[in-house]
């Protein structure tokens, strides 16, 4: 099973994008779904985070700014990125752990400029 992100691209300050994940095919089992980013030179770190409960976390960075939501029947999970920054700028990996094995997509590219 892979999981392809898309969404990404070129925003200016204050613009708004809506990343999207899918599986390619079923992932019994999800514990936890999420967002990570990694900016240029610097290591990755957590965006949002989603348990199957629907418990949701987020960095302290966008807190307020992006919203997270899933579909565990159909595998997907979002990010709504509002008020981008471009200190949110970098690759954008969704994220799915489940049954202790963790998926990873491909990593999406958002450049957000000043």
């Amino acid at each position: 099973v892979q999981l392809q992100a898309s969404g990404g691209g070129l925003m200016q300050a204050g613009g708004s994008l809506t990343l999207s994940c899918a599986a390619s095919g079923s992932i019994p089992g999800i514990d936890r779904m999420g967002w990570y980013r990694q900016a240029p030179g610097k290591e990755r770190e957590a965006v949002a985070t989603i348990t199957s409960g629907g418990l949701t976390n987020y960095g302290d960075s966008v807190k307020g700014r992006f919203t997270i939501s899933r579909d565990i029947r159909k595998n997907t999970v979002d990010l709504q990125m509002n008020s981008l920054q471009p200190e949110d700028t970098g690759v954008y990996y969704c994220h799915i752990l489940a049954n202790y094995f963790n998926y990873w997509g491909q990593g999406t590219l958002v450049t957000v400029s000043s």
